[in-house]
């Protein structure tokens, strides 16, 4: 029962480090204790999108009127949309199945220990221990779970996280939802439209902390035009559960006050999934809830290697994958670079959605650059004014003495779809100049970006 690789955990970290070792050559299993695909095809990226999307229809539906079009009658069916996006779910982890059975990698199903002497104990659903071993190395990436704060326990009723919140029973009337980050405003989305009323508490001062302050506060502001009620600079401090719903009490520099809910949704990041996995009898050291590793991803313990959300680095899929590749073709005896973590696109699926990659302005200025800032709002885009979706801008960060771009931030309908091109453009040193001069079709929002550059250095035309 010996292979080359052993891959603990089968999310988009998991997979695809999994078929890249495969595609350089190795015998590779992969250990799964749930389903195929891990939180994000099953729980997280992959069924909150479907979510999303239909959250997204209804309210093309109850905008119809908008775009010249009457419906009578359109009424959004819950327990219909969940089904979906599990179905959703079912089929992505099926096409991962295929995968693995394409490139010839065995799925050995159960909880996986790992041991001394490159090995690991899977234990199936009936008990049954066996014993495996990697000639090269064992690659951890179980992964991570919602994070559980101890004035806010989550029962998975009444006070629930991402998982339960995609498989509720009925639509809540009134959702309080703790945290502001990615989970949470996508949720407060998702929620709102379909008719809920929603309030997120955020204990910082603005929503999605971590995007630029001009994100924010237009983040804000589309919110609160669609009913969700916000509350920054504060904090959950308890929440009864005694009563038939929630009173959570929030507190804040203006006091205190109750709030009254059915149900209270708790997303306030994620942890680590690093329990009982055989860390401390191999030796494998952490720190904080993560597990050290070096640039390609090798821990203190020579053949035991980690990935994803075990280790110190943005918790997203893409950067899961990205690791699991180096890791696999540096132990394949290629010469991949290391990661660019300052060049990791970060996107937000609420409505309007948030894409970004690089440094805020504040950040830049922090860093000590001299800067040149454009800033392109959708209002001024023909093909925004045709999709009726004006609300946001793309705003972008550049060095001005050597035209980089530091930073990018987009705040609009589809500005996922379009981050990857500020990605390259960092990717390739690309100047401010030759972004301008790189010809955008027309009409299409992507026109932004050039126009955001040219407003940068005084050339914008559409402004």
């Amino acid at each position: 029962m010996s292979y080359d690789i052993i891959v603990v955990g089968s999310g988009p970290g998991g997979y695809v480090t999994a078929i890249r070792a495969s595609q350089l050559g190795m015998k590779v299993a992969v250990v799964e204790r749930e389903s195929l695909g891990g939180i994000c095809l099953n729980w997280g990226c992959i069924p909150t999108k479907a979510l999303l999307k239909s959250a997204n229809v209804f309210e093309y539906l109850k905008h119809a009127s908008d775009y010249g079009i009457t419906v009578n009658g359109a009424e959004a069916d819950f327990t219909a949309m969940v089904g979906r996006s599990r179905d959703v779910a079912s089929g992505m982890s099926n096409g991962i199945q295929f995968l693995m059975k394409k490139n010839k990698i065995d799925v050995l199903t159960g909880n996986g220990v790992i041991k001394a002497g490159k090995k690991v104990v899977v234990t199936d659903e009936k008990g049954k221990a066996t014993e495996y071993s990697a000639s090269k190395g064992v690659i951890i990436a179980t992964g991570a779970r919602s994070r559980q704060l101890p004035n806010v326990p989550q029962d998975g009723k009444k006070v629930i996280g991402y998982r339960e919140a995609m498989t509720l029973k009925t639509l809540p009337k009134k959702m309080v939802i703790v945290g502001s980050g990615a989970i949470g405003v996508e949720f407060a989305y998702f929620y709102n439209t379909l008719g809920t009323e929603v309030t997120i508490v955020e204990y910082l001062p603005t929503i999605v902390p971590i995007e630029d302050k001009e994100v924010s506060k237009q983040l804000t502001k589309s919110f609160k035009k669609s009913g969700i009620k916000i509350k920054t600079d504060s904090s959950v401090e308890a929440v009864d559960i005694s009563g038939k719903g929630c009173l959570v009490k929030v507190k804040s520099s203006k006091g205190e006050e109750t709030i009254e809910c059915d149900v209270v949704l708790s997303a306030v990041g994620i942890e680590a999934n690093i329990e009982n996995i055989g860390l401390e009898d191999v030796g494998v050291v952490t720190d904080r809830g993560r597990i050290l590793v070096n640039d390609f991803y090798q821990t203190n313990i020579p053949g035991y290697f980690a990935i994803g959300d075990v280790i110190p680095t943005a918790a997203l899929a893409h950067v899961a994958s990205a690791e699991g590749i180096i890791c696999v073709e540096k132990l394949a005896g290629e010469n991949p670079d290391t990661l660019d973590y300052g060049n990791i696109p970060g996107c937000t699926y609420c409505s309007p959605e948030i894409a970004s990659v690089g440094m805020t302005e504040e950040a830049a200025k922090e860093a000590g650059h001299d800067i040149k800032v454009g800033k392109f709002p959708f209002s001024a885009s023909g093909k925004a004014s045709a999709a009726g979706a004006k609300d946001g801008f793309v705003k972008l960060i550049f060095d001005a003495k050597y035209g980089e771009l530091l930073g990018g931030h987009m705040i609009g309908a589809n500005v996922t779809e379009m981050v990857a091109e500020l990605v390259a453009v960092r990717k390739l040193e690309t100047t401010g100049h030759e972004l301008i001069k790189t010809v955008h079709p027309h009409p299409t929002m992507s026109e932004a970006i050039m126009e955001a550059a040219a407003a940068a250095y005084d050339e914008v035309i559409h402004m």
